[in-house]
């Protein structure tokens, strides 16, 4: 997800999807711990977008 379609939703539903994609990578991480995964670059993809959304919300909050 790029930091353009991020900015582009509301807070609440960045607050969700950061919910979503924060479960979505603990899951990947521990199917990944059990047998691994074809594409390690997943994990590394979803921790990024975790990251920029938890930087965009922190953003919108020091800016109120």
């Amino acid at each position: 997800m790029k930091i353009a379609e991020i900015r582009e939703l509301t807070t609440a539903e960045l607050s969700e999807r950061l919910e979503a994609e924060v479960a979505n990578y603990t899951n990947l991480k521990f199917n990944h711990h059990i047998s691994p995964v074809e594409d390690n670059s997943q994990i590394k993809k979803l921790r990024r977008d975790i990251a920029r959304m938890k930087c965009e919300l922190r953003q919108r909050e020091l800016n109120q």
